[in-house]
Order: structure tokens, then sequence, then C-alpha cells
């Protein structure tokens, strides 16, 4: 395989909402915030439900690759519910290898409530379930020796059980790639993600935001300068100031697509690390592969929700 991914298996719901929403719900815009099962069912009382697709940040990468014509394969913990099984028909027709052999868990397949607000940002409410759960013996060492890429995302990254299923997982790897997530995942493990930058990855995707808060730096130029010193890809989103890549002493800038019709922000850095990644395994150069993200993005942005047809 060319890329194996390693995430939250989680059933995205999407809903619009106005902003009132937000602010009566003690939510930040543009933000993840982790919440309980009672939580997440008392806030779907109010909502009305435009569409639930099989999710995942990690997982919307690796679709995106499969769609591009990589062979690729996922790994995330489900449970045998109903959610679940959409979840694992959700990856095989999108022919993603998924390496999980479901089972009844104590707690039900994770859900993930996407809220769209007119301006098209979208703010997400996350219960875990049992993709938080995921552990060592969930991990299938053969498929990550027999892939290319290893590709993780922040998200699921925690102390306990998560961390040593990716302590495992980055063991056995070719090469290791991954997103920082989301700004709280930093704050809240910003030792552990640095010293993973720092010593265990071969390509970081971050956004502006959170490889800022990560470095606690005040311009992109430190960035730059820290991503210089330790020579490693770092790949950064900026927004409407486009994209950048640095290796080793070269700095690749890509501008944003110019003139798009943005429905929905949901899945953008997703597709776009899948994108990235797919010029980056064919052998583009880095401005190629930053092209791809870039055109990646552009697309999921102008549909809702972040799988292409």
């Amino acid at each position: 395989m060319k890329v194996l991914g390693i995430g939250n298996a989680i059933v995205d719901v999407i809903c619009k909402v106005e902003e009132d929403f937000i602010e009566r719900n003690s939510l930040t815009k543009s933000t993840m915030k982790l919440v309980n099962e009672n939580e997440l069912k008392k806030l779907l009382v109010e909502l009305k439900i435009e569409e639930t697709v099989a999710g995942g940040s990690v997982a919307n990468s690796i679709v995106s690759l499969s769609q591009l014509g990589n062979k690729v394969g996922f790994i995330g913990k489900i449970s045998d519910d109903e959610l679940g099984s959409k979840y694992e028909e959700g990856l095989y027709l999108e022919k993603v290898k998924y390496f999980y052999s479901k089972k009844k868990e104590k707690v039900p397949t994770g859900t993930c409530l996407i809220l769209i607000t007119p301006d098209s940002e979208r703010t997400m409410v996350t219960f875990l379930g049992t993709a938080g759960k995921i552990n060592d013996t969930d991990i299938d060492t053969n498929a990550i020796k027999e892939s290319e890429i290893l590709f993780l995302e922040g998200y699921l990254w925690d102390e306990g059980e998560p961390k040593k299923a990716f302590d495992k997982a980055i063991s056995y790897s070719n090469k290791v790639a991954m997103s920082l997530s989301d700004l709280f995942c930093v704050e809240r493990h910003k030792k552990q993600f640095l010293n993973l930058v720092e010593t265990k990855l071969d390509i970081t995707f971050a956004n502006e935001q959170e490889i800022m808060s990560l470095l606690d730096a005040r311009k992109i130029e430190d960035v730059i300068e820290f991503s210089k010193k330790i020579k490693k890809l770092i790949v950064i989103t900026r927004g409407e100031k486009g994209a950048l890549a640095i290796k080793d002493e070269k700095v690749i800038e890509c501008p944003a697509k110019k003139n798009l019709k943005v429905i929905d922000l949901t899945g953008a850095g997703d597709l776009f690390a899948g994108g990235f990644l797919d010029g980056f395994i064919k052998g583009k150069s880095i401005n190629e592969s930053l092209e791809k993200g870039s055109e990646m993005s552009s697309k999921i942005i102008q549909i809702i929700g972040a799988r292409l047809k």
C-alpha cells in the first residue's frame, strides 16, 4: 500500500445552524469540543440533520487518496452497531482496505456533529465513543510494514491506550506523517506533539494557528527557522494566504485558489493533506504536491461535507 491511515473512526452528522446556537451552547467557533454521550444527545434534540457520512480526519484524507487512484488502507476502532456498519460500508465503497474487525464494544461508535454557520465556518462537537479507546492490540503491524507512509492524526493522540497504539504503529513504520488536527489538541499535548515533530515525524501537516501555538511563535518566520533547524518536511495551510512547505533550507509557497464559492470548510485540511500526499508518493515536486493539496481543498469547500462524491 501507498498510505495507511490510523485515526478516529467517526460518523459525521452534518447540520446547519445559526450563530446564536454556537453562543447558546458555549461552543467556540471553528474548533472541536469533546463531549459525552448525554451532551451529544441534548444538542441533537434541537438540530435538523442535513447528512450523515462516515468521517474522521485521517479517514477523509485516505478516501481522497483512494479517489485519486492510490492503494490505501485505514485502521480505526468502531463497535458492531448501526453506525459502525455504516462506517465500514462507507470505506468499502471508497475502495479503502479496512484493517479492523469490529465487535460489540461497551461504548458505541463515535459521532461528530458538524455545525455549519451561515459564514461557512464549521464547529465540531465530538463524542469519540469507541474510536478513542484504540489500543496497541488494534494495530495491524503487517499492514504498517507493507505501507510506504503511515498517516496519523493529532485528534487520536491521548495518554494511555491511544498513545501506546501510536508508539507501536510508529515503531513499525517506514515513513510517518501526522496532522496536528486542531488548536485545542496542540495546546493539550504541546510537549508531546513537539517531541513527535522533532524526533518521530517525517512530514507534519498543520494550519498556521496550530504550528504557531506548538512553537509559541510570534510570526511565521519563527516557524520557518525552526523547520530548517530540524530538517523535516513541514506543510502549513494558511487560509487565504495559501500554503507553504519547508524542506531542509527551502521554503516553497503556493497561493490559495481564487473566486471560490465557499459553502462549508469541513474537510479542507484533510483533503489538502490527501492531495499533498498524492503528489508526494507519486514523486512529484513539493510545489506540485502543494498545488494538488490546494486543488483538493478548494473542491471540498464548495460542497457540504468532507468527502468528494
